[in-house]
């Protein structure tokens, strides 16, 4: 038996408006570019271009026409013109500063780079080396089975069996041993391991096909055979006394290890797309002051299409007839649309540069000298309270925008950091804690490395009481490894 009852709920609901401005607000500058030329396609109310006089002219005749026409009341259509009038009436001043250099250059074709990529590589190889039908089509498949960085991961069974099911093709993992070998022999050395230890010998046997064996190759070898662990975790007494040799020998050995490649499939490949960096702002200084340029492409000059205002006015002079009306209600829509559009992107202007300007006055010291330790501590909470937004509106500005400063290229999200108290109260940001940590790493004995319990130390005596596990944990956020790995003979 269905029990009814009835419940209460507060749901916090989105407008389709506030869904536009916060996909709008998360774009970077190419990505919103291609947004507003998408809209351009799908909103044929939407143009570019700005409102001319005569437009504006034109449009409040109409109105002045129809008001004294119309005998009966346009049902809220009255409301809605009043709203297009006010938004169709543009200041003269712009509040907004924009850096027109970007628009000013001119768009060329940008010709693209064809590449041999690194599977199309081995393929050639594999057509030109291997004769036999069948076995050129189990490296065929071998090929397709590697990994971007050029290892094969899968067991051999397992393909035994893809090979059995998906092409109907009956072989033994001896047999795909046998191709696997030869596929080892191509370009670049090294291709087609199974593990990072095969991928070091095939190419210090390479080597020595090449320019014959010597002791140090041998060693070598001998190291990644018998004693790969003990390498890995540089406990190189261990290896000299197994191996009877001294530290000149091991040293020159790894020297050896050190030379290889152990992703042979990154270097070939070419199967990849550069990265551009198209800045959002800019900050330059003149007399003293910062000043903060948004890039002009995010000010695109867009307006509601005459044409489908004047439709709609066509509408209003008969607003009796329902085929009219019918087709009036189709353009008021696509005309509300690009008032949204057009109203989120306004929106967008003003908190990005709104954003960045309290960016700037927080850190100005940075951007007057561009030294890294001059940030202060920073949370997006912190911009969020001075502008008066919520915090997930910042953080949508942050996401994937960049700033173009006299000291290089940065993405906002540099400029939010940890705060730091030192010996006298004062609070610092943590990057200012990362870079001691990195000097002192950098000039460290790499015959004795220094462990976080001892860089812990040189931070107190700098007076800045940190905790190992948060030694450990910056040191992590710098990429740097435990002092036993960064150990050097």
């Amino acid at each position: 038996m269905l029990k009814q009852s009835l419940q209460q709920k507060m749901l916090q609901k989105m407008s389709p408006q506030q869904i536009q401005f916060a996909k709008l607000l998360q774009l970077g500058t190419i990505d919103f570019v291609e947004k507003v030329e998408q809209e351009l396609l799908d909103n044929p109310a939407l143009e570019k271009g700005l409102e001319s006089d005569e437009d504006m002219d034109d449009y409040r005749y109409e109105k002045e026409t129809d008001s004294h026409t119309s005998d009966e009341p346009e049902e809220s259509y009255d409301t809605w013109d009043k709203e297009m009038e006010d938004y169709l009436t543009q200041p003269e001043d712009n509040p907004y500063q924009y850096n027109d250099d970007y628009q000013d250059e001119e768009q060329k074709e940008i010709p693209i780079a064809t590449h041999q990529t690194f599977y199309e590589f081995l393929t050639e190889q594999a057509r030109n080396n291997i004769q036999h039908p069948f076995q050129l089509e189990l490296a065929l498949h071998l090929i397709g089975s590697l990994e971007d960085d050029g290892y094969l991961r899968r067991e051999l069974k397992a393909i035994v069996y893809d090979l059995m099911f998906t092409s109907n093709i009956s072989t033994s993992e001896e047999e795909l041993e046998k191709v696997l070998k030869n596929i080892q022999t191509f370009e670049p050395s090294g291709v087609a391991a199974r593990n990072l230890k095969e991928c070091l010998i095939l190419q210090l046997n390479r080597k020595k096909e090449e320019i014959g064996t010597t002791p140090n190759i041998d060693r070598a070898i001998e190291i990644l055979e018998k004693h790969l662990e003990a390498f890995t975790k540089k406990h190189y007494e261990k290896i000299m006394r197994s191996m009877k040799i001294n530290e000149v020998e091991l040293k020159n050995a790894i020297k050896e290890i050190t030379k290889l490649n152990p992703k042979p499939g990154q270097v070939s490949s070419s199967n990849y797309k550069e990265q551009h960096v198209n800045p959002d702002f800019t900050v330059t200084e003149r007399d003293g002051e910062l000043i903060v340029l948004l890039n002009g492409k995010n000010a695109p000059e867009l307006r509601i299409s005459r044409a489908y205002r004047e439709t709609l006015n066509a509408y209003q002079q008969n607003a009796k007839d329902k085929k009219l009306k019918d087709s009036a209600q189709y353009i008021k829509q696509k005309v509300e649309g690009a008032k949204w559009f057009i109203d989120s992107i306004k929106q967008r202007q003003h908190t990005l540069i709104s954003t960045m300007r309290s960016i700037v006055e927080m850190q100005k010291d940075f951007f007057y000298d561009g030294n890294e330790t001059s940030l202060r501590p920073m949370i997006m909470k912190d911009i969020a309270d001075k502008i008066g937004m919520d915090i997930s509106t910042i953080s949508r500005v942050a996401n994937s925008k960049y700033v173009e400063t006299s000291f290089g290229i940065y993405p906002l999200k540099y400029f939010f950091t940890e705060g730091v108290s030192n010996s006298e109260g004062e609070e610092i940001s943590n990057r200012e804690i990362k870079k001691i940590l990195k000097d002192a790493i950098d000039q460290e004995d790499k015959r004795k490395p220094l462990t976080d319990e001892a860089l812990m130390k040189i931070l107190k005596l700098k007076g800045y009481n940190i905790a190992r596990r948060t030694v450990a944990k910056y040191r992590e956020q710098l990429n740097i490894p435990v002092g036993r790995l960064r150990k050097e003979l």
